[in-house]
């Protein structure tokens, strides 16, 4: 490891995000029930669950109402269990929760998990006795589950819920679900009806104390756990859950979401353009894409893409064989490959002369990928995996079978595919979309049993996003390795620049719109090129600053009170004489008198016309969850025209800055000029980290709107500026 490279791992060591420690939580030696009755429906089935799913440590119950409930003292108080627990759980009425988290701590009780409901989602005093148990957890150094928590499951340690029909099997994916119903009686249930298992299962409840993001930083850390599902209706810090997600992508742990929930943009009405385009689902897509967590539209979709992630090792690249008994599969699964990005290598040289002389397959002339092996390539499928896992074009590997999984033939065909997968070195997956239904319900048919070893996909979309869920999975990976982390960004924003103002001199004024000769001094603060601007306050000073910047000249008022001044007329263009710029100074500050008092115009900003370039928009919007989020996409009359932008949670990369700009048509608006030359995409990168840069380290500035940004051949340039202060 070279010197740069030690030093920044010791950086993103040092900054690492904090893991608590659970594991009293998922793996108790000893657990105390305060409010344990066989008579309750949360309590009792909670217990029941954790005795027949072996759970073989001490159990205490404890409700002063009872002598004795399952064969065991029942105590009055946490106080007089004769040990210190390594988890409470507390499932007693909400005024009484408090105090039995405050005497669980004091008695050094590591966990509470509180069942109860009654808190915030209920009323006002529900959510002040929640934020006196949030309150309580800290002062009395002990970790809190929910409340309103249906409860966990750590296949390996304890079952701890009340709803939970069968005893958990092991597995290696971990789920944290804000909805406890859905983590139990849907995520649970669907998968293990399909013979998929998970290692733990948290449902978060109000999440006083433990969110979502402390489950997914100590999951993605366990070495039994090889993908991280959630679940997520809001996440109050998504910073830290950024932070966490990242780092468990670059560690090797794939985090999967589905993601619900309404706009986490703040209430107030924005002025700028950007504001308007710049939505919540924009914002966690930008924060997903930003980490590596994968977004899937809902719970069949995550469970069979995080099946692909236990089953599989992650895939060298894209390449993928496809193997298909039906021609019509095929030319589908074609499709739906290109649709996920897949490459499909030809199948040539020594893997097709093999298969052409295969008798069973009945094929002149040669192979495609997909590979229509027909019905009668079922007889032969060690052959044809033999001939195409020897190439070495390929990275993984699909075999499309559309005949019954419940005959005889089946039982042959279940083999051969067992087999081939456990040889292979490449991720080997199986699409069967045959018959499901044996004629004897009863039996267990041959598809079914070769599901308990490996993936059986019987969709086709699904089969493909599982492996296209792999392949992103990689890219994601290997980007973060090679990018700076979100702490060392903000880290580097906070350090010493002695070519940058510090942010806390600017000294902004606050909550409104600045005027310009405000705003400059921040721009240039962080490089951000604006166009040779002149601030007149009478005609003569107009014409003056027309032939400094030269002809021809824009005029447009500088008003905090009129930020669209275009909307009320009071811009001019192409001003190309000293005549025109007089006419037009009065003009303008007419249009402006007219809408706003006299002592609200700070001038008229006199500019050269730029027009021989590509307008791009760039600004930063206020957020509700994220605090600010950045926009870029193409600009000036192009913004509502093309409807396109892409959104960055700040502070991000220059990697990340790219992506977004090719992710828009502004890439192909700049390089495919019809007959002009390309102008470049990297000066507009950097423009647009540097505008991420302000939007993180300034607190201040609530909106810019840079609109339009003139790309031309030498660099990007701001043709008008709005920067908008926060109170």
């Amino acid at each position: 490891m070279s010197g740069d490279d030690a030093s920044v791992v010791q950086s993103r060591a040092e900054t690492a995000p904090a893991v608590p420690e659970l594991g009293p939580l998922f793996d108790p030696e000893s657990v105390a029930v305060v409010g344990a009755s066989p008579d309750s429906f949360y309590s009792g089935n909670l217990v029941n669950n954790l005795l027949d799913y072996g759970f073989d440590g001490t159990l205490y119950p404890v409700n002063p109402n009872r002598e004795e409930v399952w064969d065991r003292r029942c105590y009055d108080d946490v106080s007089e269990v004769p040990e210190t627990v390594d988890l409470v759980v507390v499932s007693v009425p909400r005024e009484y929760v408090v105090d039995v988290v405050a005497a669980a701590g004091e008695r050094g009780v590591p966990v509470a998990l509180v069942l109860t409901a009654g808190f915030s989602e209920a009323d006002e005093t529900g959510a002040e006795l929640e934020a006196r148990l949030a309150e309580t957890a800290v002062d009395a150094g002990i970790r809190v589950v929910g409340p309103n928590c249906i409860g966990v499951m750590a296949a390996r340690g304890a079952t701890l819920t009340s709803t939970c029909s069968r005893d958990p099997e092991p597995g290696r994916i971990g789920l944290v679900s804000q909805s406890g119903a859905l983590a139990f009686t849907t995520f649970f249930e669907r998968a293990a009806d399909r013979d998929l298992h998970f290692s733990h299962i948290v449902s978060t409840g109000n999440e006083a104390d433990l969110a979502l993001t402390d489950y997914v930083a100590y999951l993605a850390e366990r070495e039994t756990v090889d993908v991280v599902c959630t679940y997520v209706e809001g996440i109050e810090d998504p910073e830290r859950f950024m932070r966490v997600a990242e780092r468990a992508t670059r560690n090797g742990t794939p985090v999967l979401t589905v993601k619900i929930g309404q706009s986490d943009l703040a209430e107030e009405a924005t002025l700028s353009h950007t504001g308007s385009l710049t939505g919540s689902d924009a914002a966690w897509e930008a924060a997903f894409d930003q980490t590596g967590v994968q977004r899937v539209p809902d719970i069949p979709d995550l469970l069979s893409r995080a099946t692909a992630h236990t089953a599989y090792d992650t895939p060298d690249g894209d390449r993928v064989c496809i193997a298909s008994t039906s021609g019509g599969l095929a030319s589908l699964l074609a499709d739906m490959a290109a649709e996920r990005d897949l490459s499909l290598p030809d199948v040539d040289g020594e893997a097709e002369e093999t298969l052409l002389g295969i008798e069973e397959l009945l094929t002149y002339g040669g192979f495609n990928n997909p590979a229509d092996i027909r019905g009668y390539g079922a007889e032969v499928l060690p052959a044809i995996a033999d001939a195409v896992l020897a190439d070495d074009a390929f990275d993984a590997y699909v075999f499309a079978i559309g005949l019954p999984g419940v005959d005889e033939r089946a039982e042959t065909i279940a083999a051969d595919l067992e087999a081939i997968a456990a040889d292979a070195a490449d991720p080997v997956y199986v699409l069967w979309t045959g018959r499901k239904e044996p004629d004897d319900p009863t039996q267990t048919p041959p598809y079914a049993r070769l599901r308990e070893s490996i993936p059986v996909y019987e969709d086709p979309g699904r089969c493909l996003d599982a492996v296209a869920s792999t392949v992103e999975y990689a890219a994601d990976r290997d980007r973060a390795v090679d990018e700076p982390s979100r702490a060392d960004l903000a880290a580097a924003l906070d350090a010493p620049d002695a070519d940058r103002v510090d942010a806390a001199d600017l000294d902004l004024p606050r909550d409104r719109v600045l005027t310009w000769n405000e705003a400059e001094p921040l721009l240039d603060a962080y490089d951000v090129p604006v166009v040779e601007t002149r601030v007149a306050t009478d005609a003569d000073e107009a014409v003056a600053a027309a032939r400094e910047v030269g002809f021809p000249v824009v005029c447009k008022v500088d008003s905090p009170a009129l930020p669209h001044r275009s909307d009320a007329g009071a811009v001019e263009l192409g001003l190309d004489s000293p005549a025109a710029v007089r006419e037009a100074y009065d003009d303008v500050t007419d249009a402006a008198l007219a809408r706003v008092d006299a002592d609200e115009v700070a001038g008229v900003l006199v500019q050269p016309m730029v027009d021989d370039g590509v307008e791009a928009i760039l600004g930063v919007a206020p957020g509700d969850a994220f605090g600010s989020l950045v926009t870029v996409g193409p600009g000036g009359v192009l913004v509502e025209a093309l409807d396109e932008t892409a959104t960055l949670v700040p502070p991000f990369s220059r990697a990340d800055a790219r992506r977004a700009v090719e992710g828009t048509a502004l890439a192909d608006l700049l390089t495919d000029r019809r007959g002009d030359e390309p102008l470049p995409v990297d000066p507009l990168v950097d423009l647009l980290v540097n505008v991420g840069d302000l939007a993180a380290a300034v607190d201040a500035v609530a909106e810019l709107d840079l609109n339009p940004v003139v790309v031309t051949a030498d660099g990007p340039v701001a043709v008008d500026a709005l920067v908008r202060t926060r109170d």
